[in-house]
């Protein structure tokens, strides 16, 4: 499959970037875009079934890590930094279980490797029962979501999924059927068999629950040399609610 991405800089070493369920790589314009004036090379991606990328009925994180790699090889890339954030930080680490000698060093942004709760279906309901095509405005949008979700920066990010389609009306455009199809698959645990050796930073929200202190051990099994660095005054969306000092950390680990 031939993702989706955008690239930012044309020098330094390459940092591919991948965004979370509902998602989409502009998610990350703002970090990318300064991390490029840092000197790196950086490629903002959509995942398979979001943004841009083609539609597939099959997804599992075998298929998004072989994404990863296609990627890489279609741009020339034998090595490269590997961030994501949420389900793109399950992709990343399954990357680097499976082609750990591609994979230089590895952020996970607010993610484990763990069984997670099912927490995402009400947004599902919504992608399903809302008649967006009746709708005419994004007010309508945001109303629309609003029996759904109540914080308003969620409703800004899930309705970044609606968009005008051919016909002038309103539509879902990530592939809402099957991202639900694979759902349970995408908050599973991830089994490792082996060990990944290169750097890893896991970048955590102090106000999230995503990464819990039981998880490090099961962690550290498989990335033994995991830092764990704590933004402060952030949750789940941790590069978007205190940008500053997740730029500062990261870079000190780059």
């Amino acid at each position: 499959m031939k993702l989706f991405y955008k690239q930012y800089g044309t020098s330094g070493k390459p940092l591919f970037i991948l965004h979370g369920i509902f998602g989409m790589l502009d998610n990350w314009h703002n970090i990318a875009k300064q991390l490029a004036e840092n000197g790196y090379t950086v490629y903002t991606i959509d995942a398979r079934n979001h943004g841009q990328s083609p539609h597939s009925a099959e997804m599992s994180y075998q298929l998004m890590a072989e994404d990863v790699i296609a990627l890489a090889n279609d741009l020339g890339y034998e090595t490269f930094t590997l961030m994501g954030h949420s389900m793109g930080g399950k992709t990343a680490m399954w990357t680097a279980h499976q082609f750990g000698n591609r994979i230089e060093k590895l952020i996970l942004v607010d993610i484990a490797p763990v069984l997670y709760k099912a927490g995402h279906l009400t947004y599902f309901e919504a992608f399903e029962n809302i008649p967006w095509h009746t709708l005419t405005t994004r007010k309508q949008i945001d109303e629309s979501l609003m029996q759904y979700e109540k914080e308003m920066g969620v409703r800004l990010f899930l309705a970044k999924n609606i968009d005008r389609n051919d016909a002038g009306s309103f539509s879902v455009k990530c592939n809402i059927v099957d991202i639900k199809k694979a759902y349970l698959e995408i908050i599973d645990k991830l089994q490792f068999s082996n060990v990944y050796e290169g750097e890893t930073c896991f970048i955590l929200g102090e106000k999230s629950h995503y990464l819990k202190v039981e998880d490090k051990p099961y962690i550290l099994q498989y990335f033994p040399k995991a830092k764990f660095e704590t933004i402060s005054n952030a949750g789940h969306w941790v590069h978007a609610e205190n940008p500053c000092e997740f730029l500062e950390k990261l870079n000190i680990f780059l």
